[in-house]
């Protein structure tokens, strides 16, 4: 498991681990991340820790990277994710965040996304990111294009009916 941690001006970025449980099960059943990313279908604490020990806890141990809790560094205060996730019809990482609804629209979302980025480039050497959207998210499309992302093309992800954007851009090679 990865422990690595992230600070920005505001905020602190850790891996999800099962001590994030309560977070996590806050996140997957916001409405905002049911309508704009999918529903999994987890309700309880047990299927959410299982979530985690079985899916996120993976990402690290495979990938070295995954999402991370986003928290605030002045007292703590957890406010969402933000990370990197691998998936199997992506040839790039993808970023991708979440943020509760009583903490958006203060701009966390995007100090963590720029974080996670100059990360993916200086620390782990990823070349390229991705993220998928859907096509309605406008506060969300917005902050990818602000990364630096560029629309590529509609694609339909596994065991999805609706077609979502496919965002990509490249990341230079820092000079050592």
């Amino acid at each position: 498991m990865a422990d690595w941690i992230l600070d920005t001006d505001r905020l602190r970025l850790s891996p999800v681990t099962v001590d994030d449980t309560e977070l996590m099960l806050a996140v997957w059943n916001d409405p905002a991340f049911i309508r704009n990313v999918a529903d999994r279908g987890i309700r309880t604490v047990e299927q959410a820790r299982e979530a985690i020990e079985d899916g996120v806890q993976k990402l690290f141990e495979n990938h070295g990277f995954g999402p991370c809790s986003m928290s605030l560094k002045s007292d703590g205060t957890q406010l969402g994710i933000c990370g990197l996730f691998k998936r199997e019809n992506l040839d790039a990482p993808d970023i991708g965040f979440s943020v509760l609804p009583a903490h958006c629209g203060k701009g966390f979302a995007g100090e963590a996304a720029a974080a996670v980025v100059s990360y993916a480039q200086s620390e782990l050497g990823i070349s390229a990111l991705t993220a998928i959207v859907s096509p309605t998210n406008v506060p969300s499309i917005g902050l990818i294009e602000k990364l630096g992302l560029k629309f590529e093309r509609m694609i339909t992800m596994p065991g999805d009916d609706d077609a979502t954007s496919l965002y990509r851009m490249t990341l230079p090679a820092l000079s050592q």
